[in-house]
């Protein structure tokens, strides 16, 4: 069997992205050691299978693209205080093994899943009153540049009216059915 960088990727990294959101889910945090391996690894992987750059392809100028783009998409709401730096470092850790373009639909995936999530947990615990309010406490701090990168409105700040989804657990399973739906429909180079 030859054993290429996307079958190294699915061996690789969806056991270090599941076991990130299990620990994301569990203790509400990321640990650095555990996105840093997944970046380096990601980036090793490349460099060994594609160089610094191959046909448009792959390698390290292509992880670090999506190391950008992952890094990208979440640090402003990482700065807007609406999610955990450890999530924002995933999401870049995962750019690394996926290159830009798969790593925006994996972030897209994982945002859509998250918000039906998000959903469902509202209306299991009867919380829609309070996610109510939430939502107009958000809508009023990004009006205005002094409060949107403020404590004010922050996800930690909802107390009890809120419950914090581990986003690192919709990020993984956004990930891994890209991945998977990209690998087994042969559309990967």
């Amino acid at each position: 069997m030859n054993v290429g960088y996307w079958e190294i990727a699915l061996l690789v990294l969806i056991p270090g992205i599941l076991y990130a959101s299990w620990i994301d889910y569990a203790q509400r945090r990321v640990p650095n050691w555990l996105n840093g391996m997944i970046a380096a690894l990601g980036l090793g992987a490349q460099a060994h299978f594609f160089g610094w750059y191959q046909h448009g392809v792959g390698g390290i100028g292509w992880g670090l693209l999506g190391l950008l783009v992952g890094f990208g998409l979440l640090i402003v709401p990482w700065l807007m205080h609406g999610m955990g730096a450890g999530d924002v470092k995933l999401m870049a850790a995962i750019g690394c093994w996926l290159g830009p373009w798969l790593t925006l639909l994996s972030f897209a995936a994982g945002a859509l899943l998250g918000g039906m999530v998000a959903v469902i947990m509202i209306l299991s615990t009867g919380r829609a009153l309070h996610a109510y309010a939430n939502m107009q406490v958000i809508l009023t701090k990004v009006r205005r540049w002094d409060t949107a990168f403020g404590e004010f409105g922050g996800a930690k700040t909802f107390g009890h009216t809120s419950q914090l989804l581990p986003y690192g657990v919709p990020l993984t399973a956004g990930t891994i059915g890209v991945l998977l739906t990209y690998y087994v429909g042969g559309w990967l180079p």
